[in-house]
């Protein structure tokens, strides 16, 4: 996801190109008419009907013009069109169908928030903007619901790795007012940064001093008050082993001075080594691999998924996707680090994200789906908002009452 501000997250083939027609047949045109007969000529006698002029060569004839592709021709190029355009559409159709087909059943009864959920907030809460009646609000809404972390953002971190004071300047505060507020809830700094993976510009976690800088800011969020780090580096590639030097270390850290180690995750492929593919194409991988998602989980205490911005037109193909998202990220995450799924609090059209399709009633439905099928009665699971300055009461009230609300106890 981007630093916490409205989200501003491949041009379609070109058309087949199209075969010249003929050139006009100028050449067969009529010869210009023979100038005039020499004065000498006699003024009567019987004309030639026919045959060729005096000077030319009858044994020669004008050059013929290309003939025009005939019609079976055309038609047989526009079927070779057709069949390329199906081979191409038919992976797309295929993977569509399945995930239109995985949202459809019912979810396991008990499937609903284990108060291990989470919410993204805004730079507001730590920068001064916010006050005491914002946190009794922001109380107000969060109680009797499953949220147990804060992520509130309080950076980003430059691109050497270095983090300045004024950037949290009033955590102390929030931190002090949630607990007042919400006794239990757990309040991490939301760190991060764009990576130098695409562009030249960007935080270089091949560089060990900016990975030792990392350490020293997040050290120093730590002595600040903040219960835990959460991290979101993007575009962050599969299999980025400078970003698991940099996990390993950050582990050591966070579980010496008692706090939590959380990060923000890219979707896994949905197709085997997707990823790669899609990185050939455009230039960005976008997901990760099962195998790295799953070395990262192993890293961490929490892994939150970032299950939007998918790419999908439909809410059943939406729905369908988390779901499957959710039993791929169940298969490969360890028992002792809790998995949460995004839902999307923020509304924008835009390429890959379509405000119609990824609703929160669609995702909460998918990962109640996913979690049914794959590991129903797993204990540290929940789901991660993002984000609270772009959330509506519908967002608020699909989230309660379809994962955060205590079912109706069978008569």
């Amino acid at each position: 996801m981007p630093p916490p501000v409205q989200k501003p997250n491949t041009a379609p083939p070109p058309d087949p190109t199209r075969a010249p027609g003929p050139t006009p047949a100028s050449e067969s045109a009529s010869a210009p008419e023979s100038a005039s007969a020499p004065e000498s000529a006699p003024a009567s006698g019987p004309a030639p009907a026919s045959g060729p002029a005096p000077d030319s060569d009858p044994t020669t004839t004008p050059p013929t013009p290309p003939a025009s592709p005939s019609r079976p021709r055309k038609r047989r190029i526009l079927r070779l069109l057709a069949a390329l355009l199906a081979l191409l559409l038919l992976p797309l159709l295929t993977a569509e169908t399945a995930l239109r087909i995985n949202y459809t059943g019912d979810p396991a009864p008990g499937t609903r928030t284990r108060h291990r959920d989470a919410l993204w907030l805004g730079h507001a809460w730590v920068d001064g903007r916010k006050t005491d009646r914002d946190v009794k609000a922001l109380a107000g809404r969060l109680r009797d619901t499953g949220i147990r972390d804060l992520y509130v953002h309080s950076g980003p971190l430059e691109h050497d790795g270095t983090l300045p004071p004024s950037a949290y300047a009033k955590a102390g505060w929030f931190i002090g007012a949630v607990h007042r507020e919400l006794p239990g809830v757990r309040v991490q700094a939301w760190l991060g940064d764009v990576l130098a993976t695409e562009t030249p510009d960007g935080l270089r976690l091949e560089r060990a001093a900016t990975r030792t800088a990392v350490l020293a800011s997040t050290r120093a969020v730590l002595d600040a008050g903040f219960q835990g780090a959460h991290f979101d580096l993007e575009p962050l590639h599969s299999g980025d082993r400078n970003y698991l030097a940099l996990l390993d270390d950050l582990r050591a850290l966070t579980h010496a001075r008692g706090a939590v180690l959380s990060v923000a995750a890219h979707q896994i492929d949905p197709l085997p080594a997707f990823h790669s593919f899609w990185g050939t194409t455009t230039g960005h991988p976008k997901w990760w691999s099962q195998a790295f998602f799953g070395q990262v989980a192993r890293r961490v205490d929490q892994i939150a998924v970032m299950s939007y911005d998918t790419l999908q037109p439909l809410q059943s193909l939406y729905g369908g996707y988390v779901a499957q998202q959710t039993s791929l990220a169940l298969e490969v995450t360890p028992k002792g680090t809790d998995l949460l799924m995004g839902l999307p609090f923020y509304h924008e059209n835009r390429f890959g994200h379509w405000a119609h399709a990824e609703t929160v009633p669609a995702a909460v439905r998918g990962v109640r789906l996913g979690l049914s099928r794959t590991d129903a009665g797993r204990a540290r699971f929940g789901v991660a908002l993002y984000v609270d300055f772009a959330a509506t009461e519908a967002d608020w009230r699909a989230y309660r009452d379809g994962w955060a609300a205590t079912p109706p106890a069978a008569s």
